[in-house]
């Protein structure tokens, strides 16, 4: 049974998996729109949505909360003095994910590119 397996592994020990999605979210933040792997997108994809969602609370606790969670300070701040108050008004559903034709051309996974809803 799969009971409790939530989560990808992408063949790394949590520290490094950790390390490597915060990496993932932080890029997303600073550029907005990445191209990367679809399953890598559907996994940084709840992640950032809960991290936006605690920046639209606009205080000094959940600004702490992020610059904990995320690797660099300056994402941070990106997400919550200008990303987050984007979507004041919007409930969730704040990333799309868009299935591309390509592959990877050394793995032949699949590429998908995540951004921010306008």
């Amino acid at each position: 049974m799969k009971h409790l397996k939530r989560g990808r592994k992408f063949g790394r020990k949590t520290g490094q998996r950790r390390s490597f999605v915060g990496g993932l979210a932080c890029n997303l933040i600073m550029k907005e729109k990445i191209s990367t792997t679809e399953a890598r997108a559907k996994e940084i994809r709840p992640y950032v949505e809960k991290l936006l969602t605690l920046g639209k609370k606009q205080d000094l606790a959940s600004f702490r909360l992020l610059v904990s969670r995320l690797p660099s300070k300056k994402a941070a701040e990106k997400l919550y003095y200008e990303v987050a108050p984007r979507y004041k008004e919007r409930s969730g559903g704040y990333l799309r994910i868009t299935k591309s034709s390509k592959f990877q051309k050394r793995s032949g996974v699949p590429v998908a590119t995540i951004e921010f809803v306008r």
